[in-house]
């Protein structure tokens, strides 16, 4: 938006000032306030509304197979294919990467740090001002009495002010891109959260009917044995008690189940209809191993856990407003070169000012901008010390939920073998039919109470790697914003 027209030299300025305050005409003053306005250049305003019910359509219309979604990941050499035919939880964060509203809100977050960066190496724009003055002792006929005069003040920054202001901004941009690294870990988090409740649901549905088919068989046969007096009232009305407990846990399940899909589909950022017609591959979650020793474990969280370093960034950025602060304490200088025309008389003027730091030494600044970096200091090394505390916490927690699941696995291959040996007994008719049904109830409450162990550790599993914050498949691609429709019909981005 540059007019080459503009670009003359600064010695034809106070001429058409001179013209303008001579009596042209109105206009003239508009023609130049437009011409400096088209030399500046300018960037302008496009309005991107946000339609409620665009956006509600749009949220409706996402799906785990969309061509867009393919786009993003292939181009960024993710995956060589998609979608999946099974999908794991790590097929789930790539999508999540893509459309979850978290990240879209950290990624903005970001790029306004990025756009302080540019603020904070603005340099001080020149400014230009204009007057005239009026003789009124000059005789008319013999010289005009009008006195025009302009000057241009130049401000210069010294002590290296804006370089410091530009590494503070970089570090708080450091910081906010950390926070976008953490941001992802805590969606990844969610994932797998609701996918192991998804998992447990499940399974404790499968061996939830199981019971119940295994109780209902055998409050058959004991309504059979009452009938013929073989078994007591008590006994027909426990094994009923025993169904009813089954049932109502199978509504636990299914509600569990119901929740733990919403919570899936809200973490990846799409509605639950989405997650209709995918089937998933829960492998990683039937087992469990843990051999983070502990030094370890506190070394990984130091080294990789993105809150720490981005609470070290904006430590630095603190040191870097305290510098600043103190070199506020040197004045900048302002330039006036000044140009007048007095009757005739072409005179020119240079004016150097600035403030005397006398009665104001930027003294309180410089305390808040100190006590702020104490205060950027404390936080860092009580989130340093949270997170040891959190490390430790959770490596004692897995290692004791993983025992827990190795327990109920030995038991569970005993209860196996017995219930093989029953079999067997039944087969020859050396025990009950009833007798061989307790035990395999024994063997399903087993099972159950292993996959409760199982849910525990996978959750204390889950607690290790978010106070670890171990190495994602992140690469750098996820911190890039994907280029999608908000329906808000003018377009939202």
């Amino acid at each position: 938006m540059n007019d080459p027209e503009q670009k003359s030299s600064p010695l034809k300025a106070p001429r058409a000032l001179t013209r303008i305050v001579a009596g042209s005409r109105p206009r003239n003053l508009a023609v130049l306030a437009l011409s400096c306005c088209l030399a500046a250049g300018c960037t302008r305003y496009h309005a991107h509304p946000i339609s409620p019910s665009g956006t509600l359509e749009d949220f409706q219309a996402r799906r785990l197979d969309a061509a867009e979604l393919d786009t993003f990941l292939v181009s960024h050499g993710e995956v060589s294919e998609w979608p999946p035919s099974d999908w794991g939880l790590h097929d789930l964060t790539l999508a999540a990467f893509y459309y979850s509203p978290a990240l879209d809100v950290a990624r903005a977050q970001w790029a306004v740090a990025r756009g302080g960066v540019i603020t904070a190496g603005g340099r001080p724009n020149p400014s230009v001002s204009g007057g005239t003055g009026y003789n009124a002792t000059t005789p008319r006929s013999e010289i005009t009495p009008w006195i025009p005069e302009a000057s241009l003040d130049l401000p210069i920054e010294v002590a290296g002010k804006r370089g410091i202001r530009i590494a503070a901004a970089r570090q708080r941009s450091d910081a906010a891109r950390l926070n976008l690294v953490s941001a992802a870990w805590q969606v990844r988090s969610r994932i797998r959260q609701a996918f192991i409740g998804l998992y447990i649901a499940r399974q404790t549905d499968s061996l939830l009917a199981l019971q119940r088919e295994i109780r209902t068989e055998s409050l058959t046969i004991l309504e059979s044995q009452r009938a013929a007096g073989e078994a007591s009232p008590t006994e027909v009305t426990q094994g009923r008690v025993a169904l009813a407990e089954s049932r109502v846990a199978a509504l636990d399940a299914a509600q569990a189940a119901v929740k733990a899909r919403s919570d899936l589909a809200d973490a990846v950022g799409v509605p639950p209809s989405a997650l209709d017609s995918i089937s998933f591959d829960f492998g990683e979650l039937t087992r469990v191993e843990v051999g983070v020793p502990d030094r370890e474990a506190r070394l990984r969280a130091l080294l990789h856990r993105s809150d720490i370093l981005a609470a070290l960034a904006e430590y630095e950025a603190s040191q870097r407003d305290l510098q600043l602060e103190v070199r506020k304490q040197y004045p900048d200088i302002s330039l006036g070169p000044g140009y007048q025309l007095d009757q005739t008389d072409i005179k020119w003027t240079l004016l150097v000012s600035f403030s005397l730091p006398l009665l104001n030494r930027n003294q309180g600044p410089i305390a808040e901008a100190a006590a702020r970096r104490e205060e950027a200091a404390a936080s860092f090394v009580a989130l340093q010390s949270k997170v040891l505390g959190q490390v430790e916490g959770a490596v004692a927690s897995a290692r004791a939920a993983v025992t827990q699941v190795k327990a109920a696995d030995t038991l569970l291959a005993a209860l196996a073998r017995q219930e093989s040996t029953a079999q067997a007994a039944f087969d020859v008719g050396e025990i009950s039919r009833l007798d061989l049904l307790g035990l395999q109830a024994e063997a399903v409450a087993t099972a159950l109470a292993r996959l409760d162990a199982l849910s525990r550790a996978q959750t204390a599993v889950g607690a290790l790697e978010d106070a670890m914050q171990t190495p994602l498949d992140m690469e750098k691609w996820t911190l890039d914003a994907p280029r999608r429709s908000t329906g808000s019909g003018g377009g939202a981005r």
